[in-house]
């Protein structure tokens, strides 16, 4: 007999992440971080003034939030 609820040890379960895939996207982000400052490092110096004077990082972090929002709210529920 089944209890309602109770899940089918047959199937497998979501879980949630662990530290593993915690520190591994902690990690990403740093080295992704890195290497936007490596790379700004070798623009030239009127094409870093524009990086480092201008709303152009702001606008960059809008528009990130935007995309993953999105993504996040289109996303279709899990199937039961």
């Amino acid at each position: 007999m089944t209890v309602p609820g109770a899940e089918d040890p047959g199937t497998p379960s979501v879980r949630a992440p662990g530290w593993r895939e915690v520190l591994l996207i902690a990690a990403s982000v740093v080295v992704v971080v890195l290497g936007a400052a490596a790379l700004t490092g070798l623009l030239p110096t009127e094409a870093q003034r524009v990086v480092f004077h201008s709303p152009l990082a702001i606008g960059v972090l809008i528009v990130g939030t935007m995309l993953v929002l999105w993504r996040v709210a289109r996303r279709p529920p899990p199937s039961d």
